[in-house]
């Protein structure tokens, strides 16, 4: 049985530090590459999975910023549908002021018809501001509920509104056929200052509804900023207890590559060591 092979004292600890350098220098190659210095837990426990619980959360807000968004753009597809809607009504409310200077009963027939078509273009245009299936122009029992924080438990529940022309904030009522008509075929100005009326308390009740997309509005784009902030604060959180430093981590390199050069170097003068040993013989 061959006799196994004996280093020196000297050429192992030679060889043991040269191994141990050789680990440090691959682990500082590796946190340059990836620019992290914590990539699994067993690199450290603490910060790896407090990184990693700022990491979900910053991930679950995302999907919550994504929800406000798409609140934002319903709230702006019903604001447009009030801006158009409160065009209409000053529409309708010109014919039946243009109604009141008349006379003739096909001239006000023909106002009439002109004014009850307006109405039946708010309810189209109401029935149009929907988005992704959704209309706060519809009626009360629509709403629509957005959620801030990662558990759901912060949010803001919307209620829509009736905005057809008979429904229950505008309450306009279409004209009959000749109700315009007063007596020797003059305007009615008793029934046409009753819609002028009825139109100016349509457009109050409709910038009270604007006022409250308003309010929702600025809300969830508050939220949204925060939200956002707070994404980028769980980010450089997570960055902090995960980041390798690249400037330190070079410096780390040239200090362990000098390292192994010399213990190349010294292995190598025990190794002559030995070898003067043979020389004796």
């Amino acid at each position: 049985m061959a006799n196994p092979i004996t280093l020196t004292s000297g050429m192992r600890k030679n060889l043991f530090s040269l191994q141990k350098t050789q680990n440090m220098l691959e682990t500082t190659q590796t946190r340059l590459a990836t620019g992290q210095r914590v990539q699994k837990a067993v690199d450290d426990p603490v910060n790896y999975f407090t990184a990693l619980e700022h990491t979900q959360r910053a991930d679950d807000l995302s999907v919550r910023k994504d929800e406000m968004a798409e609140a934002i753009q319903l709230i702006n597809s019903a604001n447009d549908g009030v801006e158009a809607i409160t065009a209409l009504i000053a529409s309708a409310k010109s014919l039946a002021q243009s109604a009141l200077s008349s006379s003739g009963s096909e001239s006000l027939n023909t106002l009439e018809n002109q004014y009850n078509q307006v109405l039946s273009q708010i309810d189209l245009l109401a029935a149009d501001s929907g988005y992704k299936g959704v209309n706060l122009l519809a009626g009360t029992l629509v709403t629509q509920e957005v959620k801030f924080d990662e558990k759901g438990d912060s949010k803001l529940t919307m209620t829509g509104f009736d905005a057809t022309a008979d429904g229950e904030t505008l309450s306009l009522v279409t004209v009959a056929a000749n109700e315009w008509i007063g007596t020797d075929e003059q305007p009615d100005l008793t029934m046409i200052n009753s819609a002028i009326t009825a139109l100016d308390n349509a457009t109050t009740s409709l910038r009270s509804e604007a006022q409250k997309l308003s309010t929702n509005l600025s809300t969830i784009t508050i939220r949204q900023d925060f939200t956002n902030n707070m994404i980028n604060t769980l980010k450089d959180g997570a960055g902090n207890l995960t980041n390798a430093d690249m400037n330190e981590e070079g410096a780390n390199m040239l200090m362990l590559q000098t390292r192994q050069s010399l213990g190349t170097t010294s292995l190598s003068l025990a190794s002559q060591a030995a070898q003067s040993v043979l020389r004796l013989f």
